[in-house]
């Protein structure tokens, strides 16, 4: 069968909002429109996606796999109409992909200074998969924080930052002026493999609650500020290494001319800031 994307569109509207009125409204349908647009799309697919009751929209097993490949899809089919559309009118495009606190601009003015000619965008890289704006084609290089899946792609190193240790501001630690590892032995750490969040807000909210505390990048934790909340520098702490990616099956001249500029101007610019 050949999946509808309209639907897909619509399924994935309801899945993020948990909610058939938000959905309709961010969709600009009427909500009895979209219900029986889901429950077609479930017959086309021969299973249940959502469990519905008159207070909540919940993904059944199959919803949640559908709910992850839609958000690959889409992105993908979006960023192949826009390569399409540019073809038409002859447009040279160049999108780059960041991670939270990275800062890519001085690079796209280096690289926008010897090529006026190109338009040149940015798209958000996810924290939790930071590669996936190269691998469904919406991004041809990346300014991202190791570690990822790198297989497939071409790595350069830029450089190293390191990670602090944010928690609430009444923590029992928060008046020290710097930690280590030890004194945050059986502290609980709201990182990926134990709770993984939608957004970095909803993290920081988390850990302002009281509900544990996590390390994040420095820059990620400048660039998000948070009342209740503190970051301190870890002594012996983890560090991360920054680096540009490309796909490495991509021969394309702009992509390697931004990643030359690039990693000149980011390694001069020492965008790694100190603690």
């Amino acid at each position: 069968m050949d999946l509808d994307l309209r639907k897909l569109r619509y399924f994935a509207a309801v899945a993020e909002h948990r909610h058939f009125g938000r959905a309709a409204k961010q969709l600009y349908i009427a909500q009895p429109v979209l219900s029986r647009q889901i429950r077609a799309f479930e017959q086309e697919l021969a299973c249940t996606l959502l469990v519905r009751t008159t207070r909540s929209v919940e993904l059944t097993s199959a919803g949640r796999q559908l709910y992850e490949e839609a958000q690959r899809i889409l992105p993908s089919v979006g960023a192949a109409v826009r390569r399409v559309q540019d073809a038409d009118r002859g447009v040279r495009r160049l999108v780059v992909a960041f991670s939270p606190g990275l800062h890519v601009s001085e690079a796209i003015k280096a690289f926008t200074s010897r090529h006026p000619d190109v338009e040149t965008d940015v798209v958000p890289a996810h924290w939790w998969e930071p590669d996936a704006p190269l691998r469904d084609g919406r991004a041809q290089v990346a300014y991202l924080r190791q570690p990822f899946d790198d297989s497939g792609l071409r790595t350069v190193p830029i450089g190293h930052e390191p990670k602090v240790a944010c928690m609430p501001a009444g923590h029992r630690l928060a008046h020290r002026r710097e930690l280590t590892t030890a004194d945050l032995d059986g502290e609980r750490l709201l990182d990926a493999p134990t709770r993984r969040t939608s957004s970095l807000e909803e993290k920081f909210e988390l850990i302002a609650s009281g509900q544990g505390i996590a390390f994040v990048p420095l820059s990620v934790a400048r660039a998000h500020s948070c009342p209740g909340l503190v970051r301190l520098p870890v002594a012996d702490g983890p560090v991360v290494e920054t680096c540009l990616a490309v796909p490495a099956d991509r021969r394309g001249r702009l992509p390697r001319e931004f990643l030359d500029i690039a990693t000149r101007t980011l390694r001069d610019g020492a965008g790694l800031p100190s603690r």
